[in-house]
């Protein structure tokens, strides 16, 4: 009886060992998004919002990926001595190449398009809003770490457009609890902002 118990057990794990060491680079994710922006006429405002991305694989070594996250927020400015309410919304397509550079660790490369709007209105004295496009190069590494565990870091610059240049980094990571569905989470820093992300993700 315990011998059947045990191979009942390894023949239902099966499905999820086998993938469980794959690396999926078709994915869709959404949750929970929240950006913080050092600006001190504004009392480094912290927006709460949402996001959704995904990606998909079109070749072994190529893939496409893209997201957009909306954030939005009460500041009180002291230039303006009135309540601001305040939206960023950030986009992003890119593509992505990934190599095996050792066992359940790939080498990671994106080129991408990056665009923040932000819409600002000040009570009793209307609205404005400003667009920022720009491109970034990235590098990293994506790794799992233990069966349903696994982990990327990337380091970047973003530059063109209406940026002037400056860092990326990147850091996450993502609780796999079946073969198609995980916990993720990211940690992003770009200039004076840093964005932070928690959500599901399904991967195919």
């Amino acid at each position: 009886m315990k011998k059947q118990f045990v191979l009942a057990a390894m023949l239902a794990a099966a499905p999820f060992a086998a993938t469980a060491g794959e690396l999926s680079y078709t994915y869709v994710e959404g949750g929970y998004a929240k950006t913080h922006i050092n600006d001190d006429d504004f009392n480094n405002p912290e927006g709460d919002g949402g996001f959704v991305r995904g990606s998909g694989a079109i070749s072994p070594s190529f893939n496409v990926f893209g997201g957009v996250s909306r954030v939005t927020e009460e500041v009180d400015a002291s230039v303006f001595g009135t309540p601001v309410d305040v939206e960023i919304t950030q986009s992003e397509l890119g593509l992505g190449y990934h190599t095996a550079m050792a066992e359940n660790v790939d080498f990671l490369a994106e080129l991408a398009w990056l665009r923040q709007d932000v819409d600002v209105d000040v009570r009793g004295f209307g609205s404005d809003g400003e667009s920022f496009n720009g491109g970034r190069a990235s590098i990293g590494l994506r790794g799992r770490m233990a069966a349903p565990l696994e982990g990327w870091v990337k380091a970047g610059y973003l530059d063109g457009g209406d940026f002037e240049g400056g860092f990326v980094g990147t850091l996450g990571g993502q609780f796999q609890f079946s073969p198609t569905w995980g916990l993720v989470g990211e940690v992003e820093f770009i200039e004076d902002t840093t964005q932070y992300r928690f959500g599901v993700r399904a991967s195919f």
